[in-house]
């Protein structure tokens, strides 16, 4: 999950009035630490990210909040810490509806067969063991609600297509590659012209996205045909249903074109579609919490931090695997090469981040000491590349501490990394925003892109061979010296606020974000 606030809009803004610095001033790597070195020569030599990734993307797979692959996750990784002598365990932060995926059938049968590329969303009522036969409608561009009203039950016994057909099939790149200026011109006026006529179609139904596969399923609609695409060649957003009884399955670009184009064109399409999930009722869901145990402050804590939960339209590799083999890893090398650490470092494996930081907000609530105590926390959510930028998160002092940290980082790690002081408080989109919010000195490790956006952020193509494992080390490496400096600092980090600058938006002046709730009943009718 990465929502992007307005806030960001500021970054710039802000960065003018504190201070932004663009790399590392030009530097000779002076000696390592003997600790750190000895963390680097066994990352370098003997890395068991390959083999966790495995374990975690491979044998255990996605892991949807509220899902029997989630638990798994948890509590595999509780056996793994403990594997290493580091002491864990699952914590109870809430309850979720149960779901578990099955198999999915999506076959075109008129006016010719084709196996059709999709799957069902998450939390999609399955077909309850039968294959559903039914004529595909097209949602048509009506007047109004009222004249929706009239046209709803004709939906009745159909699959309805909820979604446009998209006018190209070539990601952005291959256009800007291979397309005349005209062309590009063209196609990108085309689409925008056909994303707004959809929207406004949406708009006079008299419902939103979310709430009109409801309206649908209540006038008797067989099932919901969505087509969300990345804009990337075979990648699909995979997010969750919003249908209680029929089922809503996402059809690959190309397929849901072909089958829009028939119907579009006064061509009888038939389907048929069978999916096999499985509800489990209600489950407790949990945050992993792993702990080294300060020797001198047992009751200040170093956080080391990342989402263990996922989509599961893929393996959630890049989204979150990475962010939590980082985390994993990075306690390793800290507990074989810094087993008496001054300070109490954590790490969090958190539940439900892509529902709203449901895990990281349920610990920040729950445990205000740790919060109080919170010398800093480090948090990996962006994918497999290196890091390249890290922010002062809006505390005037940051500077002092992070730049002093990051000189022990070995110079091959952080020779291109960024760094923007004060900088500006994250308000939302992943986890280091719960602490930030309770007020906590909480730095988000922003990585290279890597395509992940358009590539695996929540698409079927998130998966292990996505990975780059030399990045991916080069971000372990990192975490692990950081982690060890901030506990080793004398001094705890100074949490003075920097003055937020005026929103061009409301003309006030921006405020520190608050503490909201977490969600502890996920997708149960109240």
């Amino acid at each position: 999950m990465k929502r992007i606030s307005f806030f960001c809009l500021l970054v710039f803004l802000f960065s003018t009035v504190g201070f932004s610095q663009r790399g590392m001033p030009p530097m000779r790597q002076k000696k390592l630490d003997p600790i750190v070195q000895k963390m680097l020569d066994e990352e370098t030599n003997n890395s068991q990210l390959k083999q966790i990734a495995h374990e975690l993307l491979d044998k255990i797979g996605p892991r949807l909040v509220g899902s029997p692959k989630m638990q798994q996750a948890n509590d595999w990784a509780v056996a793994k810490y403990k594997s290493w002598g580091i002491d864990a365990r699952n914590e109870n932060w809430g309850e979720w509806r149960g779901w578990e995926r099955g198999i999915s059938h999506i076959d075109m049968v008129a006016p010719w067969v084709k196996s059709l590329a999709g799957t069902q969303l998450a939390w999609s009522p399955s077909t309850k063991g039968k294959t559903i036969t039914a004529d595909v409608i097209i949602l048509p561009d009506l007047a109004d609600s009222l004249a929706y009203t009239a046209w709803m039950p004709s939906v009745k016994g159909k699959f309805v297509m909820i979604n446009m057909a998209q006018p190209t099939g070539h990601p952005d790149s291959d256009w800007k590659e291979y397309g005349t200026e005209k062309s590009i011109k063209k196609m990108n006026d085309e689409r925008d012209s056909l994303t707004k006529a959809w929207a406004g179609r949406i708009s006079k139904t008299g419902y939103n996205t979310r709430t009109l596969p409801a309206a649908l399923e209540k006038a008797g609609a067989a099932g919901i045909l969505t087509n969300y695409w990345s804009k990337e060649y075979g990648a699909d957003k995979i997010f969750g249903a919003n249908t209680k009884t029929i089922p809503t399955v996402d059809i690959s670009l190309e397929d849901y074109g072909l089958v829009y184009r028939l119907v579009d064109n006064g061509t009888p399409v038939k389907l048929n579609i069978r999916t096999d999930s499985r509800e489990t009722g209600v489950q407790t869901t949990y945050n992993t919490i792993a702990e080294i145990k300060g020797t001198e402050k047992p009751d200040e804590y170093v956080l080391l931090s990342a989402h263990f939960d996922s989509w599961d339209g893929g393996t959630g590799a890049t989204d979150n695997g990475t962010g939590t083999l980082v985390m994993m890893e990075a306690m390793r090398l800290l507990k074989k090469f810094y087993p008496n650490p001054k300070r109490t470092i954590i790490v969090g494996h958190w539940g439900s981040e892509e529902q709203g930081l449901n895990g990281s907000k349920s610990f920040a609530e729950d445990h205000p000491e740790i919060m109080k105590g919170l010398q800093a926390s480090f948090n990996q959510d962006n994918g497999t590349g290196r890091v390249e930028n890290i922010s002062g998160q809006g505390f005037l002092h940051a500077y002092e501490y992070l730049q002093r940290w990051l000189e022990a980082v070995p110079l091959d790690v952080k020779k291109d990394i960024k760094t923007t002081f004060p900088g500006f408080p994250s308000s939302g989109g992943t986890d280091n925003a719960s602490f930030v919010a309770a007020g906590a000195p909480a730095f988000g490790l922003s990585s290279l892109s890597w395509g992940y956006f358009s590539n695996t952020w929540h698409t079927n193509l998130d998966t292990y061979d996505k990975v780059v494992f030399d990045d991916v080390q080069q971000n372990v490496i990192l975490t692990a010296v950081l982690a060890y400096m901030a506990s080793e600092d004398p001094s705890f980090f100074n949490r003075e606020k920097s003055v937020l600058p005026v929103s061009p938006f409301t003309g006030q002046p921006g405020k520190w974000p608050q503490m909201s709730s977490p969600t502890r009943k996920g997708g149960l009718d109240k």
